[in-house]
């Protein structure tokens, strides 16, 4: 697990790889990622947008960008967290993926972006 901490945010991330929907020799590997944003701040916020930059290990790099999360726009009331599963997928056995989340506290309107910490996509038999 990976976490980090922006402006009272934290952001952990867990990965698992999906053999089960990868179809390796068609260059097709799926990965499941599940994020817990917890609200440390004293402000309730909400979630606007996400911006990934994704990284495949044949040189290659995408941008996915858009509102929310899974279709929601949590509000993360202070000491309250929201968790997610999404998923991902490369053309390779490795990759990393990184981004932010666009977030707004609700007192007062201010926007601010909470950086989400990189990761790897890995096929567990490609580490041994």
């Amino acid at each position: 697990m990976v976490t980090k901490i922006t402006d009272g945010i934290k952001i952990s991330v867990e990965t698992l790889y999906q053999p089960e929907y990868s179809n390796p020799t068609g260059e097709h590997f799926m990965y499941a990622y599940q994020i817990r944003i917890e609200n440390l701040s004293d402000y309730s916020i909400q979630l606007l947008r996400r911006k990934w930059l994704i990284f495949d290990s044949n040189g290659t790099h995408r941008e996915v960008e858009g509102e929310g999360v899974v279709g929601l726009q949590p509000i993360i009331d202070p000491g309250e967290s929201h968790e997610y599963v999404s998923g991902c997928n490369l053309r390779t056995e490795i990759g990393t993926m990184k981004g932010h989340y666009r977030m707004q506290r609700l007192i007062d309107g201010r926007l601010f972006d909470v950086n989400i910490p990189e990761f790897q996509l890995y096929c567990p038999y490609k580490m041994n």
